[in-house]
């Protein structure tokens, strides 16, 4: 079989792409490279209108002559590579806004894209309107926009989502949605809301190769090390800013105990390196459920704060505190879970070994690719 997968987000179409190729079949994808992360892609779509220093003759180009010349752009490098796009039989697209375009354009790219292939699916992969549109009506006890609705977040801020209900992308979501065969949710966050919607075909963990990923048993001879690592465009949202006051209480009491790092804004591949030598890792709060980066440390054996609601322990039927630690917006609180690991380094072993079998056991690549192979059928 031959499959398309479009866009990528955190490395998940990379992963899968690896999974169905062990099961002999033929992957490609094509997008953007995922911002400051630096994935790679097979077929790199150019954004040299959309970042960068043409971003400003872009903006004039609209204002003037409502011309948009990444979309412009983008077109003519998908109509280069027709002959690497077309006679999949699959296509699948990473979100409802897979290339960042106006909510015209990205219709205009998907109706494009479909119409050189067969079967059409979509992942609800990071925020669409789905999940926005479920979270603003405060159906999650919290979520991403909790810093939005205290008044910590300014509605313009790019990674509240908030442009999926806007009048112009709710209509481009039904489009979407009346032409796919089906949607596919990637983690609790994306299942819950699309769990009554006709077109949600169920979810697939996000998949993981951990193959790839070594693991590194803790070696707590030293100082026991705690990694946050900051993405600066999404600082509220994913609860940096509770992490660090977290940090400030266990730095004061701690400080011959622990090490802490912290980065920011980092190329995944260095982000990899960096907390190589962490036995703990801060990665975000307002969530349900595990996203990459968390994923990827607990293979390597990390003990991650991270999301992990009691609707996680469900729906997988694991115990608090043996696989993850669940982040709650709540400073004191992740202090105090910070302060039982030092105080019992016994359990950042347990829960090392914990997390490296529960990715093998739920994320694999070549086992959740045919999970993919199953639904597209």
């Amino acid at each position: 079989m031959k499959i398309l997968l479009v866009g990528e987000y955190n490395r998940s179409h990379k992963y899968l792409k690896e999974g169905l190729q062990n099961l002999g079949h033929e992957a490609v994808v094509v997008g953007l490279c995922d911002g400051f992360k630096k994935v790679n892609v097979d077929i790199e779509i150019n954004q040299k209108f959309r970042i960068g220093p043409l971003k400003k003759l872009r903006a004039l180009i609209m204002r003037l002559l409502n011309i948009d010349l990444y979309f412009i752009h983008l077109k003519k490098q998908l109509l280069k590579h027709k002959s690497r796009l077309e006679n999949y039989d699959i296509i699948q697209f990473i979100n409802e806004s897979s290339f960042l375009c106006s909510a015209k354009d990205e219709q205009k790219i998907f109706d494009l894209l479909t119409s050189w292939n067969k079967k059409a699916y979509i992942l609800s992969c990071g925020t669409d309107y789905s999940s926005v549109k479920f979270s603003l009506d405060k159906k999650f006890r919290y979520s991403i926009h909790t810093p939005y609705f205290e008044g910590r977040v300014k509605p313009t801020d790019f990674s509240l989502g908030l442009k999926y209900v806007t009048p112009e992308f709710v209509k481009l979501h039904h489009h979407i949605y009346n032409k796919v065969e089906g949607v596919i949710s990637s983690d609790l966050d994306y299942y819950i809301p699309l769990k009554q919607n006709e077109k949600h075909l169920g979810m697939i963990p996000h998949i993981i190769n951990v193959d790839s990923i070594p693991y590194q048993e803790p070696n707590l001879e030293e100082k026991i090390t705690i990694f946050h690592g900051i993405n600066r465009a999404s600082y509220f949202k994913k609860g940096h800013d509770i992490f660090n006051a977290a940090l400030d209480i266990i730095e004061a009491k701690y400080k011959t105990k622990v090490n802490i790092i912290k980065v920011e804004n980092l190329p995944y591949k260095e982000y990899i390196r960096a907390f190589d030598t962490a036995h703990i890792l801060l990665d975000q709060i307002y969530a349900y459920d595990q996203g990459y980066n968390a994923l990827e440390a607990m293979a390597k054996g990390k003990v991650v704060f991270t999301g992990a609601e009691k609707e996680w322990e469900a729906y997988y039927n694991v115990k608090p505190n043996t696989i993850v630690i669940n982040a709650l917006p709540d400073a004191q609180e992740i202090a105090s879970k910070l302060e039982w690991l030092i105080e019992n380094p016994e359990k950042i072993i347990d829960i090392s070994k914990n997390a490296r079998q529960f990715v093998k056991q739920y994320h694999d690549h070549t086992e959740n690719a045919k999970l993919f192979l199953e639904k597209w059928s």
